[in-house]
């Protein structure tokens, strides 16, 4: 080649070097700056403090303070020492400036370094941008079923709120689990967030078979997702009628309700659905999804398992209830509670009457604008609110407290028998067998006094109530079964259910007089228990009819309107001293047994 060759070919590398779109420095192993293009200049220019560039070190202390050592320790003859390292340049750079630089550092040979700067701003910004969307979408979906969350259901609904009605419709279905309480309270919540996720597939499984009669050309769809811990939510669009929403959440149901497979157990956890079809909703997505949940509730109230749609007069209902919530909350701190005691009577074989057998204490509400609030306006409240819990502790303390005073009052005449109605969440509390005993200790009262009574229904269906139970019955107290023949449980199953007491329910002795039928089931029931070593109570005895056929049947107590009606503890006092007169002369400073409490 010739000289001018390698002349113009060094030119070529000069002028290649000076308009390169990226920065250039070649220095020594020391740093020491032996050449540098303008575009290098120009990029670090923010970062040169006393105007100097002639190490790049030196330039890069602040930004990059390791990059001398990381140099030092690259032993390799050649090789890349870093690449793509980011630098921030921040306030140091103009406005319109470059806010961020890529460096990568070359060794060349033994002697020399060769390092890249390039501005690196916009490919952060993308970088940003995909991460915020990646966010975004990771902040839309649920971590445990990786469903859509709340918050994407909410904005897909949005958008089809907002766009002009069509020919088509579409449906809002709310899920909630009816038993996963206590199906995560007893198999743990490993067991819980796998049934999550068996009911995620199945619905997701469940939607869309051809048999769905969406219109193709109407955008429309299916979305599942889940929107809390154990609720769920399907959304329905391009839906051509009513019922065809119907006939999809009714195949959810009947899918969701096969027995799923956890911890080497079948566990049926049915759901209850509400549902909100487009010609009743409004205009906000969080509306609709309230109006679902509200109806999801109704079909709660109404067994579980179903789906009910939405009316308009279940926002009023619900409204009522939210209202006697933050009421009845306020009456537990203000002690607008109170206790009443309807007697419970023997009967004895010889036709005579035991006035002091027992009582059964029913909790009352004094409002203070309302006057006295019924229990069935408030207790389902409570149930649903969690509040059932506090509500059972004051009246079985209430009621333990006036039990002890009527002792000191009366004496022998005294009520024998004091049963108290025990909540689902009383029970699922470990340690509540413990306040049992504190209560019945602060009181002076023997354990054999108290009766706690729990419905047929939640005896026989939770193994963990029964365990709890068990436990309360190792205390000393008795044990009955409320409503009986109302529940889960038959006469064959009596035996294997933790009781002393079988408390016949009043629609059974309503009819005692009059239908042979309700006489042959009262006369198994008490036969039975008998058997069993377990007493029985009428309950709702109204006529002399009625005392007559249970009698007749060998019921051993009674109770209803036609001994008395509930009596405050003052009353009840006054009806004893009337039944039971104190004998002349006689001492009435004996101590006698225990009364009755429910939160009927």
């Amino acid at each position: 080649m010739t000289q001018p060759d390698n002349i113009d070919a060094y030119e070529a590398l000069v002028q290649f070097l000076y308009r390169a779109p990226i920065g250039m420095v070649q220095t020594c192993l020391d740093g020491t700056v032996e050449m540098l293009n303008p575009m290098s200049s120009n990029l670090l220019m923010p970062l040169v403090h006393d105007g100097s560039m002639d190490n790049l070190f030196t330039v890069l202390q602040d930004a990059v303070p390791q990059l001398a050592r990381m140099v030092s320790a690259f032993n390799a003859p050649s090789g890349v020492v870093c690449e793509s390292l980011r630098i921030q340049l921040g306030a140091a750079a103009g406005p319109g400036a470059p806010q961020v630089l890529s460096l990568s550092v070359l060794k060349l040979d033994g002697t020399r370094l060769m390092a890249t700067v390039s501005d690196a701003t916009a490919e952060v910004q993308r970088e940003q941008e995909r991460l915020a969307r990646r966010l975004k979408n990771e902040a839309r979906i649920d971590t445990l079923t990786r469903m859509p969350n709340r918050e994407a259901l909410l904005e897909q609904l949005q958008q089809i709120l907002a766009r002009p009605r069509g020919n088509t419709g579409y449906a809002l279905l709310f899920m909630n689990c009816d038993r996963f309480r206590q199906i995560n309270d007893k198999l743990g919540q490993q067991a819980g967030d796998r049934l999550l996720v068996q009911v995620s597939e199945r619905l997701r499984a469940a939607l869309r078979p051809p048999s769905d009669r969406i219109d193709p050309g109407a955008g429309g769809g299916q979305l599942a997702a889940r929107i809390g811990s154990d609720e769920f939510a399907v959304l329905l669009d391009g839906m051509r009628c009513r019922e065809d929403a119907e006939r999809v959440a009714a195949r959810l149901l009947d899918s969701l309700s096969k027995p799923h497979s956890l911890a080497g157990q079948e566990v049926t956890c049915t759901l209850s659905l509400g549902m909100v079809w487009s010609d009743d909703a409004g205009d906000a997505a969080g509306e609709m999804l309230r109006d679902a949940s509200i109806a999801m509730i109704e079909a709660k109230r109404a067994g579980g398992a179903r789906c009910v749609q939405f009316e308009t007069a279940m926002r009023e209902r619900a409204a009522r209830r939210a209202d006697i919530e933050a009421d009845l909350r306020l009456a537990l701190v203000e002690d607008q509670l109170f206790v009443v005691y309807q007697p419970v009577v023997g009967l004895r074989a010889d036709g005579g009457t035991d006035f002091n057998a027992g009582v059964e204490a029913l909790v009352r509400w004094q409002h203070p604008q309302r006057g006295v609030v019924p229990p069935f306006e408030f207790i389902q409240v409570a149930e649903e609110s969690g509040l059932i819990g506090a509500l059972g502790d004051f009246v079985l303390r209430r009621a333990c407290r006036d039990f002890a005073a009527w002792q000191r009052e009366l004496g022998t005449r005294a009520p024998r028998l004091l049963a108290v109605n025990l909540s689902r969440a009383q029970l699922g509390e470990a340690g509540w067998p413990q306040t049992v005993r504190e209560v019945l200790d602060q009181n002076g009262m023997q354990a054999s006094a108290l009766q706690l009574e729990v419905t047929e229904s939640l005896a026989a269906q939770d193994q963990q109530v029964q365990q709890r139970l068990h436990e309360l019955k190792a205390i000393g107290i008795t044990l009955a079964l409320d409503d009986f023949g109302t529940g889960y449980s038959s006469l064959s199953s009596l035996h294997q259910l933790p009781v002393d007491t079988v408390k016949i329910d009043r629609s059974f002795v309503c009819q005692a007089d009059t239908s042979h039928h309700h006489q042959v089931l009262i006369e198994a029931t008490v036969k039975v228990a008998q058997s069993l070593g377990m007493s029985t109570v009428a309950e709702g005895i109204e006529t002399e009819a009625q005392l007559a056929a249970v009698r007749a049947q060998q019921c051993a107590k009674g109770q209803g309107y036609l001994f008395s009606r509930p009596l405050t503890s003052a009353s009840l006092l006054d009806w004893l001293r009337e039944k039971m007169p104190a004998p002349a002369g006689g001492s009435l400073s004996a101590p006698a047994a225990a009364p009755l409490v429910a939160l009927a």
